[in-house]
């Protein structure tokens, strides 16, 4: 793939996903008791929180895969709930969407896609800002060396928005089509999150064939934007506290290249929803039925046919 060609070397490759800062939250009520033992959950909740035959485990990685130059050991949800993480409640209940740059239409990603894909994942209100030019942010820039493209620094990006964090926002999000980098010795960077202050700033650009100079395929807008989801669903639920997935194929796997992003579905995996489940308290169901919606919407057949597979096993008499 681009990507991988691009990054010319095992290095580069490892160096070039997201860096994340953990930070320590709060607690919020209700979550205490949906910390229960499995055995004593509703019995949806039971259905949805064991694996089933729905899930394959992690294989074995290959030479560039993340696991090969990461190798964790996975997050139990009993570590999560330990971490203590950062949870909504009843103030700050809102994912805010900050778009920097523009979002052409033929760019293969509308705003407003990714506004619901976000809403359907986690059930939380999200509201998109207007959109902020990238030239008015102060942030830095440069040429990148291989792609001659322009790049913005991202931690000037996290500065611009911790800034006037909204009173009720759980998270401030920015998204851009322009490409990242996080400084003198970076290639470039898909994102970067600050946990503590709840930001983030994610690039969609290297999704899209043409940034390499390269043709679109067929269907290249439904590709472009199922992988935009997949970063924002990923990216977002680290802001949740939860890690990189180790147990099952799960959106929370790690990535070193779109080898690896694209092979991964755009659901959790049972350990992990639960998780999210601990931290927001939405219905899992629902959860579900949302997600089959914007599958079936948007064209992501493999989706919407696990998910069709899922509901009918999570409500099984």
């Amino acid at each position: 793939m681009s990507s991988l060609r691009d990054c010319r070397g095992k290095q580069a490759v490892a160096l070039a996903w997201i860096s994340l800062v953990l930070a320590l939250g709060c607690s919020h009520p209700g979550a205490k008791s949906r910390g229960r033992p499995i055995a004593e959950l509703p019995k949806p909740l039971r259905l949805a929180f064991e694996p089933g035959e729905d899930f394959e485990p992690v294989p074995k990685p290959g030479p560039f895969d993340w696991l090969a130059w990461h190798p964790e050991k996975g997050q139990t949800f009993e570590q999560f709930v330990r971490s203590k993480p950062l949870l909504p409640d009843s103030q700050r209940d809102t994912i805010y969407l900050q778009p920097f740059g523009e979002f052409p239409e033929d760019g293969g990603i509308r705003l407003m896609d990714l506004q619901q894909f976000t809403s359907a994942f986690f059930g939380m209100n999200v509201k998109l800002q207007p959109i902020v030019l990238l030239e008015t942010t102060a942030a830095s820039s440069r040429i990148n060396t291989q792609s001659k493209k322009r790049q913005f620094l991202t931690g000037d990006l996290l500065r611009y928005l911790s800034r006037e964090l909204p009173d009720d926002a759980y998270a401030r999000l920015g998204i851009t089509l322009e490409d990242l980098y996080g400084g003198p010795g970076w290639n470039f960077l898909f994102g970067q999150a600050s946990l503590r202050n709840r930001v983030g700033i994610y690039s969609f650009a290297r999704f899209d064939a043409r940034f390499y100079g390269e043709e679109p395929r067929e269907g290249w807008r439904r590709v472009v934007l199922l992988r935009g989801c997949k970063v924002l669903a990923h990216e977002t639920s680290h802001m949740f506290g939860i890690h990189h997935c180790t147990f099952y194929h799960c959106v929370m796997n790690g990535s070193n290249h779109e080898f690896e992003l694209d092979a991964q579905p755009l659901h959790l995996c049972p350990v992990d929803l639960r998780k999210l489940y601990y931290s927001i308290g939405f219905d899992v169901l629902e959860h579900y039925r949302r997600l089959l919606e914007f599958s079936e919407t948007h064209g992501f057949d493999e989706e919407t046919h696990w998910l069709k597979a899922r509901i009918q096993h999570v409500t099984a008499p």
